[in-house]
């Protein structure tokens, strides 16, 4: 999500400094196009996804796939 420009120059900045703090003013509210609810949902299956497949895995996969990817990580340093 991409923040909102603030004003290059010092005193406009100030201003809206103060604006901010003051109330007078409200931070913009940028809509990136996605669903909210979708967003949400998507986290909470990613937030389970790993733990969920390593459940499903025979220790002999998990062992497998982490030789592998240690593999990978240590490769650029041989």
């Amino acid at each position: 999500m991409k923040k909102p420009k603030r004003p290059k120059d010092t005193n406009q900045l100030a201003k809206n400094v103060v604006d901010l703090a003051t109330g007078e003013a409200q931070e913009a509210q940028t809509n990136n196009g996605k669903n909210p609810a979708a967003v949400a949902l998507g986290r909470l299956g990613g937030l389970k996804g790993g733990k969920a497949r390593a459940r499903k895995l025979s220790k002999a996969q998990r062992v497998k796939i982490a030789k592998k990817g240690a593999e990978k990580r240590w490769k650029s340093r041989r």
